[in-house]
C-alpha cells in the first residue's frame, strides 16, 4: 500500500531513555526501601497517568492516591536523568533521515509529558524533524488508547489505515492497532511479547523495518 505517514513512538523506540527512567525509578523504589526489578520494569513499560501510579502504589506497598506525588517524584528524577544523557537508539537516525529524504511525512506519539518528551528529543538530535509531536497531554486518553496516534495522523493529514506505527511496547502496539495502523514492534527489553504488531524486528536498522516502511533495501 501506499504509506500516508510514518509514526513513532519516542522511549525506549526512538531514543533511549529507558536507561535513564531505570535509573530514576531505582532512586524512587530504593528510597522507599524497595529494589527495583526487571519484572517492575516490564509491567511500567509503555504505562503513564493512573495505570503507571497504580503499578508503583502496588509495587512500593503504598495506599491508593499516593501514586500522583509519587510520579511527580519520578518524572524530577527522570527529568535528571534524561539530562545527564538520552542518546538515539540503534539505527533510530539514520532511519529517521532516510525517510525524510524520501518526502516522508513523519510523527511522534508518546505517553510522556512534553517535559519529558522534548528534552529527549533534543538530547538525541530529533527536536526539528517531526511534522508533528504529540504527548499524552495533547488528548483525552493516554496509550493504550489510540487518541495520540490518531491526533499525530490528524496533524500530518494521514489515513491512519494507510499509515505505520514504531513501537516498543504491548501498551504502545496495543494503542497503534486501536488506531487502526500497522504496527512495527521493536522490543527495547528482552521478554518483552509484541505480539499484536504487525512485524517485529530486532532494531530500527532490520532489513525487515526498511522494507515495510517502503525504504531501498541496503546492497
Amino acid at each position: 500500500m501506499a504509506i500516508d505517514a510514518v509514526i513513532f513512538d519516542c522511549d525506549g523506540l526512538l531514543v533511549d531513555t529507558e536507561t535513564a527512567w531505570t535509573r530514576a525509578e531505582r532512586v524512587l523504589y530504593g528510597r522507599r526501601g524497595v529494589a527495583f526489578t526487571l519484572d517492575h520494569k516490564r509491567e511500567l513499560l509503555g504505562t503513564s497517568g493512573p495505570v503507571a501510579q497504580a503499578i508503583v502504589e502496588r509495587h512500593l506497598g503504598l495506599e491508593p492516591g499516593s501514586g500522583v506525588t509519587l510520579q511527580q517524584e519520578m518524572h524530577e528524577l527522570a527529568l535528571l536523568e534524561i539530562q545527564r544523557t538520552a542518546p538515539p537508539m540503534p539505527g533510530a537516525p539514520e532511519l529517521v533521515a532516510e525517510l525524510r529524504r524520501a518526502g516522508m511525512p513523519i510523527g511522534l506519539a508518546s505517553n510522556s509529558p512534553h517535559t519529558l518528551l522534548r528534552p529527549s528529543l533534543r538530547s538525541a538530535g530529533f527536536d526539528t524533524v517531526f511534522g508533528a509531536v504529540v504527548s499524552a497531554q495533547d488528548v483525552v486518553l493516554g496509550k493504550p488508547a489510540p487518541d495520540v496516534y490518531l491526533e499525530a495522523c490528524r496533524r500530518l493529514g494521514a489515513d491512519p489505515a494507510r499509515s505505520i506505527a514504531l513501537e516498543d511496547s504491548p501498551t504502545g502496539v496495543g494503542a497503534a492497532r486501536a488506531a487502526g495502523m500497522f504496527v512495527i514492534g521493536v522490543p527495547s527489553l528482552p521478554g518483552i511479547e509484541l505480539t499484536g504488531a504487525s512485524l517485529v524486528a530486532e532494531a530500527l536498522h532490520a532489513a525487515e523495518v526498511r522494507s515495510a516502511l517502503g525504504l531501498r533495501l541496503a546492497a
